[in-house]
């Protein structure tokens, strides 16, 4: 999944996760896109200028119906 099918996938109200079912996209209600576990986090994404990279490759991103 890209970053905008993780996004939409999240604003339709389906889960998404990255490597395993432990992490979890979330978006915060501030609007931050974020990757948990348990308590951690880390940020969906990081931005270099106007470069925008997920942090983990776009194939290591599913829900439960492409499991």
């Amino acid at each position: 999944m890209n970053l905008e099918q993780i996004k939409a996938a999240i604003e339709q109200g389906i889960k998404v996760y990255w490597a395993s079912l432990s992490y979890e996209v979330i978006k915060t209600a501030s609007g931050e896109y974020l990757i948990k576990n348990g308590s951690h986090c880390i940020g969906l994404f990081w931005e270099d200028g106007d470069v925008v990279k997920l942090n983990g490759k776009e194939s290591d991103f599913f829900t439960k119906s492409n499991f």
